[in-house]
């Protein structure tokens, strides 16, 4: 067994749960363990320090010990949300992710990022606590609304730009069967996206260097995603932010002219392209919380082109304030 324990709790929220968490929690039942099953609100808003106590809090009441292991069912928001419990239970249990998103099996229960948002920004606080497994199983992506199956290949597209050109052009020839939620096409994709990022994060875990490429559209996606109080959807966030950031490379003469236009023309089938309901003063507020931010000053990831990042410098640029400003003021009116 990848993570051998008697006792096991199951996390997943409260849409996923019913469909697959009790599913799962009954046949490790069926293999003779002992099954705790928690559960939490669906969406961003519960990804907290209040629900990581809660189920902290619930797994110490069951009398889970150290020789329990953690299970997490569901999207990102499960895989980062259960990622970080498992982290710090104890600290530190084993956890195997059972992503049923397209987000969570392309990218997010993948690379070993746990944690949770916090008013200052996304993602601020966490660890990096590797799964002893990942078991996706495409064909629970039916059950996805089109919305949510769609934009969680934003980071296929993503994973194209930063690394592999032929991938995006891929991506971007399979939409309709990865919307159609064909199991075969999306599994291949899905499979040569894992393969990008672990190769990434096998070369530098921690992200002292390399790994920052993975981040490319998340500074702006971010900061869009906080000032919308997440009411805009993680991958629509994402693809606005790499569209922004390719044109601030462009702006910068660090980016091949035209990058911006077909990012948004691979990106165009997958999320809505209109004007955000955002403001942009409170936008630009999160800029300088971003996790790559150094000495108070914001950092991009920027394209040298299509499957290549600008690095002569370092795997960031600091961009100056002016140049981001324009660019997230021009992104919120659409691309």
């Amino acid at each position: 067994m990848h993570a051998p324990a008697h006792r096991v709790a199951v996390i997943s929220d409260d849409q996923v749960g019913p469909l697959y968490g009790r599913e799962v929690a009954e046949r490790l039942r069926e293999a003779g363990h002992d099954v705790t099953v928690l559960t939490f609100p669906s969406g961003e808003a519960s990804k907290n320090r209040t629900w990581w106590a809660a189920l902290t809090d619930e797994m110490l009441g069951a009398g889970l010990g150290r020789d329990c292991a953690v299970v997490g069912v569901g999207g990102g928001v499960t895989t980062d949300l259960a990622g970080f419990v498992a982290a710090t239970y104890l600290r530190s249990v084993p956890i195997i992710q059972v992503p049923t998103s397209t987000l969570a099996m392309i990218d997010a229960s993948v690379g070993g990022k746990t944690g949770v948002d916090v008013p200052a920004g996304k993602n601020l606080v966490g660890a990096f606590y590797a799964p002893r497994a990942v078991v996706a199983d495409t064909s629970v992506l039916t059950t996805l609304n089109a919305l949510h199956r769609s934009e969680g290949l934003v980071e296929a597209v993503k994973h194209g730009a930063i690394r592999d050109e032929a991938h995006m052009i891929s991506v971007r020839r399979s939409v309709p069967g990865l919307l159609a939620a064909d199991a075969a096409i999306c599994a291949d994709v899905i499979a040569r996206s894992v393969r990008i990022k672990a190769e990434v994060v096998a070369e530098d875990e921690f992200e002292q260097g390399l790994r920052q490429i993975l981040n490319f559209g998340h500074t702006i996606g971010h900061a869009l995603e906080a000032a919308a109080n997440y009411r805009i959807g993680h991958g629509r966030a994402v693809a606005y932010g790499m569209v922004a950031e390719a044109r601030i490379g462009e702006a910068l003469g660090i980016t091949d002219e035209g990058t911006a236009a077909r990012l948004a023309e691979a990106l165009s089938p997958l999320t809505e392209r209109g004007r955000l309901d955002v403001d942009a003063s409170h936008a630009r507020t999160f800029l300088g919380a971003d996790k790559k931010s150094r000495g108070g000053r914001v950092r991009f990831v920027l394209l040298r082109r299509i499957g290549e990042v600008a690095h002569e410098q370092g795997w960031t640029h600091e961009v100056g304030e002016e140049v981001a400003r324009d660019a997230l003021n021009e992104i919120l009116h659409g691309w």
